[in-house]
């Protein structure tokens, strides 16, 4: 089993800030360290820091802080958090995310290789195309592009990246002092690359990357999405609000990555899963009771419209949720209405639990947790998991002081790092150097989506 951690650069979750035993700074450099250090400790494979490139303004087109802060703002730059977590800790893998929406593949490549080789191969990078259309509202545009004109420019993105990366030969550099032989210029290339997105002359200017590629994480969940992943992500980010509908989705995702010719072992599959650990289930339930109590249905309703991309103002807020032509993260939506349909919720209602919803049903002692977790291990809907708190440090210290050990104890997580890089305590193999062309769509998928 793997082991990551979704960790907000700001608030955690909905109200996480306003938890009695949530620590109040995270515009500081040692909450990062210290919970970095309690990840490593706890023998987590890596920390994934997500983002947003807008303060959104989903619920009423409101700045509200008591409504639209809810979602997660404000959030730091990812990047140099990852490198405070970097520095605090030797193994732990630091994922970021980035859009390919707003972002250029040279500096996006440029960046990322610097840091897979700062922090000695333990870099990942989480791809997204952006949601939200207060983010395209923020780079010249009125909305988002249409979620196939997003990924058409993301998989050019990628080759791009990937090329970028692998412009330099592994045995590019020399280095030999007494001949004065820096490096062989015959074992770095040029790019002239240019498509409908991005014209990139290359070679990048920095090396290639310990890792061959970064470990590329992608959590897309509409077909274009699922497509996408199976074509680049080594890791894939998923939530699910039933065993079953989590069995489909990893089942479908192995399918895919099969058919691109890539092994479905050498891409893990990880659910999201909030976890509140107590002595005993009913101690658990308590604290999750009173979690809930912090949630006001506005601010559930707020994250809910965040992540649908979709103001729910304009519905009846005591009716039931009408079918959404267009949302912005598919895999939410989804379970949104799963859970809506078997409860017969209203749009507040819905806010209310979404606002503090525990993931994959992980409230109990850690031999409850763990149960779950071997359970959803043996039903084939997971690689792992990417473990959420509710609050933050405290959260995950005690899923480290409770939980880890009891999966250790019953073997389903390795008793320390094994490999020197990210990929190699993932189990991935590190890239070829030219795997781009197996992974990018052939000529004939991208002329389909054109």
């Amino acid at each position: 089993m793997h082991l990551a951690a979704f960790l907000n650069a700001g608030p955690q979750g909905t109200v996480g800030w306003r938890h009695p035993q949530a620590a109040d700074g995270f515009l500081t450099a040692s909450h990062y360290a210290h919970t970095a250090r309690v990840l490593e400790q706890a023998g987590f494979d890596f920390a994934f820091v997500p983002d947003s490139l807008a303060v959104p303004r989903s619920l009423g087109d409101s700045f509200d802080p008591a409504v639209q802060w809810g979602t997660g703002t404000p959030r730091l730059d990812p990047i140099p958090v990852i490198t405070i977590m970097a520095a605090a800790t030797t193994h732990l893998g630091l994922a970021a995310t980035s859009s390919t929406g707003y972002q250029e593949p040279y500096n996006l490549a440029r960046t990322f290789a610097t840091l897979d080789h700062l922090t000695a191969g333990r870099i990942g990078w989480n791809v997204v195309t952006s949601f939200q259309d207060a983010e395209a509202r923020n780079f010249g545009q009125d909305r988002l592009p249409g979620r196939d004109a997003r990924y058409e420019r993301a998989e050019e993105f990628l080759e791009v990246t990937t090329r970028l990366w692998d412009s330099w030969s592994d045995d590019a550099l020399i280095r030999d002092k007494a001949s004065g032989v820096f490096g062989r210029p015959d074992r770095v290339e040029a790019l002239d690359h240019r498509g409908p997105y991005f014209s990139v002359a290359g070679p990048l200017g920095v090396p290639r990357p310990p890792q061959g590629y970064p470990v590329i994480i992608q959590a897309g969940a509409s077909p274009s999405g699922r497509d996408f992943a199976a074509r680049w992500a080594d890791v894939i980010f998923c939530s699910h609000e039933s065993l079953d509908s989590a069995v489909d989705f990893y089942r479908d995702i192995k399918r895919r990555v099969a058919a691109r010719g890539r092994d479905p072992e050498h891409v893990k599959v990880l659910p999201a899963a909030t976890t509140v650990v107590g002595r005993d289930r009913g101690e658990a339930r308590a604290k999750h009771e009173a979690f809930v109590d912090l949630v006001t249905p506005e601010a559930g309703l707020s994250r809910m419209a965040y992540h649908v991309n979709v103001d729910l103002t304009r519905y009846d807020l005591d009716g039931p949720l009408p079918p959404l032509a267009e949302v912005g993260v598919e895999g939410h939506y989804r379970e949104i209405v799963e859970f809506a349909e078997r409860e017969r919720l209203t749009i507040r209602q819905i806010g209310r639990w979404y606002g503090a919803r525990t993931e994959g049903d992980m409230v109990g002692s850690a031999t409850d947790i763990a149960d779950t977790m071997e359970r959803w291990l043996d039903a084939g809907a997971a690689d792992g998991f990417m473990i959420q708190a509710t609050h933050v440090p405290t959260a995950f210290e005690e899923f480290a002081v409770a939980v880890a050990p009891e999966l250790r104890r019953r073997g389903l997580v390795r008793d320390g790092y094994r490999g020197d890089t990210l990929r190699d305590n993932l189990g991935l193999p590190r890239p070829a150097r030219g795997e781009w062309r197996a992974r990018a769509a052939s000529t004939a998928q991208k002329a389909a989506t054109r």
